[in-house]
């Protein structure tokens, strides 16, 4: 099978990127398969970032620079991407989506691409409608997923989101597979050596911080522990990824809380090839978000065996098995996010939760996602 993947990947970063990477390289053991990303990804109005590209050096040494062909706010670059990709005749076109933003865009190319051809157009849904609702969201994502023949969800909650709005779609429900893109894991002590921690115990949030993801319940939660850390030992809460919310107000709130010494906010976006540190430097990764259909986080945490405390919302409680590989807790509830903290640390968990997510992981596959996309295709 011959498949071209339209999104967001390499040079460009993120998350997303990453996925994209991982899954051309699995889909490669068995088909033909390129792909086609972004020379203008957002404007940059739009764009509340840094930069969109990637820096630093990536882990996965020969991994090329994916053409840059598409502009997403330009409808004569729509028509001229569709017309190349016609010509080449693809049998399936994959889009990774994740914001209507990109409904006209995906889905003008998905629709004049398939035109007089047996191309068939499959979209991968990290959501349906964003955390963040605006104003035609339904309406852009609808657009775009009338030219869809096939979607890949990877939770219930996206599932539930699909139905709602497309209730005859051909789909398949398959999980978010583990990232394995950051590099070999290091020892606790050389990560936490590199990071210049000294703390006994360290305490991990990772990804964009953004009003929904619950990163002030997580200060909150903080003050809570730091009056209780007699039992447990020093604590050093981590908050590492760019702001997409105002900065100051969170260093304004840690101060008020009396939280410097106990939290260290690297504000910033991690090169792919320092991700590790952090990650081997943690003993627990925290989701504390509000809201959420699914996060990468928790799988770039069980890449590296770390026990994953979460709120039970959207589809966190399917990845995050309670008691046995972490913790859920309410969300926006301080109390018991610094209760769930403690007792992980009291009762001495991390050793059993890691060894139990070696285990639980082998379900999260790429063999699995791609077994789902050929099926859907009619290959398997």
């Amino acid at each position: 099978m011959y498949i071209i993947i339209i999104s967001t990947a390499y040079p460009l970063r993120g998350g997303i990127a990453h996925y994209n990477a991982l899954l051309a390289s699995h889909l490669r053991q068995r088909h033909a398969v390129e792909t086609i990303t972004f020379k203008r990804q957002y404007p940059k109005l739009f764009f509340p970032g840094k930069t969109q590209e990637e820096s630093g050096h990536s882990p996965q040494a020969g991994m090329l620079p994916a053409p840059q062909l598409v502009d997403s706010i330009n409808p004569f670059n729509w028509i001229r991407v569709a017309k190349e990709i016609r010509r080449r005749r693809p049998d399936l076109l994959i889009f990774k989506y994740w914001l209507p933003f990109f409904g006209p865009c995906f889905g003008t190319i998905a629709k004049l691409a398939k035109r007089g051809t047996a191309t068939k157009a499959l979209f991968i849904c990290d959501n349906v409608i964003p955390h963040e609702r605006r104003p035609g969201d339904v309406m852009l994502t609808k657009y775009a997923f009338r030219q869809a023949d096939y979607f890949i969800v990877q939770s219930d909650a996206v599932e539930r989101e699909l139905l709602k709005y497309f209730r005859g779609a051909t789909y398949r429900k398959t999980p978010h597979p583990v990232y394995e893109f950051f590099g070999a894991a290091i020892s606790k002590t050389a990560a936490k050596k590199a990071l210049q921690i000294t703390a006994k115990n360290v305490i991990l949030y990772f990804g964009y911080v953004r009003p929904y993801k619950g990163v002030m319940t997580l200060l909150e939660a903080m003050a809570n522990l730091r009056d209780r850390q007699n039992e447990i030992g020093e604590t050093l809460l981590l908050v590492v990824g760019e702001f997409y919310d105002d900065e100051q107000k969170y260093r304004q709130r840690a101060q008020e809380l009396n939280l410097n010494a106990c939290v260290r906010l690297v504000a910033d976006y991690i090169p792919n090839d320092q991700v590790a540190q952090y990650f081997c430097a943690a003993d627990v990764v925290v989701l504390p978000y509000l809201s959420a259909t699914q996060s990468g986080i928790a799988q770039i945490a069980y890449n590296f065996d770390k026990p994953v405390i979460a709120t039970d919302v959207g589809g966190l409680a399917e990845v995050v098995a309670h008691e046995k590989t972490g913790f859920l807790t309410p969300p926006d509830s301080p109390r018991d996010l610094a209760e769930a903290l403690r007792k992980f640390y009291r009762e001495q968990r991390e050793a059993e939760f890691s060894a139990n997510v070696k285990i639980e992981k082998r379900k999260y596959s790429w063999e699995t996602l791609v077994r789902a996309i050929e099926n859907l295709a009619g290959i398997a």
